[in-house]
């Protein structure tokens, strides 16, 4: 009789062989080709002439100077003068951390504008082949949604894909922010749907915001849709390494850095975006309590104490969820690490009942939803734990709504 080795170290191997061939038939099958440009981008651009330039004979500060440096420059400006920079370098000021939050929508009504004056032209430009013209058409409709009244874009970038953050109440007057970290092919296109609304950044944070508001009314609250990095395009390679990870987890925390107040803040990062989250863990700023993830690949740790951060840590998965299917390894570059659901990872684990899949977690009247309202306004004592997890609220019994335990 024939025997066979069932060690755990096998089954690791083949593992790492079956996510090997896998990544391969992916990468040679265009699922991870990048987009190019040549020259500076427009913010390049508008950030270059914001260095050589002046105010009132002055020279202007670095755009990539301390927020603090530039909070308390434009604290010195009149109101005339800021609009004026503003109006000046679009982009660079509506991309600054340190800016205030009101010119930065401002600034970026304006860059949308110009953005959207390109895309008409490109639109009829007979240089562009029939597919360059569609595509200029529809980022031109995307660019008059995020133009529409009442919108608040804190940050915008039309260079590539496209990058975009928008605000959901007063970020200023908020008393606690939540910040929501999308996966895999976020761009500008695909920023906001018109179908599944929740598996978009925009419909996952305003489908957040107004859960927290039903949750406490009493607490003012304010979601950020983040899409402010660049993510991998597809399932390929690069989404199975965290190179674009590490770039999103840099601008995570300048973000961070930089958001006006001391008010707690909480992470909400779905598949993808709990490794760039993972990667910013220890580095957040004190203010930010809670990290929770939904259908993550992996945190690029072996624990929840490895994170090293003080916040608390939550994960959820559902059940149908496909990303449960992903080898939960590290080797060599590939792969995330530890399922963050898994009992020895330490995640305080929550139930996902009725989020049905890898995109349902933020769809209304799911208990995914529902507990990240209450962890968005710190209602703590209220989450629903998953079945398996018997620790979830141990050692908060301290934690209020103005803070940590």
């Amino acid at each position: 009789m024939t025997s066979f080795d069932t060690s755990p170290q096998l089954n690791v191997w083949r593992a790492l062989l079956a996510l090997a061939v896998v990544f391969v038939m992916l990468a040679t099958t265009g699922w991870t080709a990048l987009r190019n440009h040549r020259g500076p981008t427009a913010l390049e651009a508008s950030i270059s002439a914001w260095e050589h330039g002046r105010i009132d004979g002055h020279r202007l500060p670095a755009a990539q100077a301390a927020p603090a440096r530039l909070a308390r420059f434009f604290a010195s400006l009149g109101e005339w003068q800021r609009t004026s920079l503003a109006r000046r370098y679009p982009l660079a000021v509506g991309n600054m951390n340190g800016a205030p939050v009101g010119l930065r929508y401002f600034a970026n009504r304006s860059a949308l504008h110009e953005a959207r004056t390109v895309e008409r032209e490109r639109m009829h430009d007979k240089r562009l082949s029939p597919s360059g013209q569609r595509e200029a058409a529809r980022r031109m409709h995307h660019y008059d949604s995020l133009l529409a009244p009442g919108r608040h874009i804190l940050a915008f970038d039309p260079a590539g894909s496209g990058k975009v953050a928008e605000v959901f109440g007063n970020l200023n007057r908020a008393d606690r922010v939540s910040v929501v970290v999308p996966g895999v092919d976020t761009e500008l296109v695909t920023f906001e749907r018109s179908e599944r609304k929740y598996s978009a950044p925009v419909g996952m944070a305003e489908s957040l915001y107004e859960a927290e508001r039903t949750t406490s009314p009493d607490t003012r609250t304010a979601v950020i849709a983040w899409a402010d990095y660049t993510s991998p395009s597809g399932l390929g390679m690069e989404a199975a390494t965290a190179t674009r990870a590490q770039h999103g987890a840099v601008r995570l925390n300048a973000l961070l850095g930089a958001l006006p107040g001391k008010s707690p803040v909480s992470l909400f990062c779905h598949s993808y975006g709990s490794v760039v989250c993972g990667l910013a863990a220890g580095t957040l700023p004190a203010r930010v309590t809670d990290i929770a993830v939904a259908g993550s690949p992996g945190m690029r740790a072996d624990s929840a104490a490895r994170l090293d951060t003080s916040a608390h840590v939550w994960a959820m998965r559902d059940g149908d969820d496909w990303i449960q299917d992903v080898p939960y390894l590290e080797v060599g570059g590939l792969g995330h690490g530890a399922d963050p659901v898994s009992t020895g990872f330490g995640a305080r684990v929550l139930s996902a009942r009725g989020a049905q899949g890898h995109s349902g977690y933020f769809v209304p009247g799911t208990e995914s939803l529902r507990n990240f309202a209450e962890i968005g306004v710190g209602a703590y004592r209220t989450v629903a734990c998953a079945d398996t997890d018997d620790t979830c609220r141990a050692d908060l019994s301290g934690a209020t709504a103005a803070g940590r335990a």
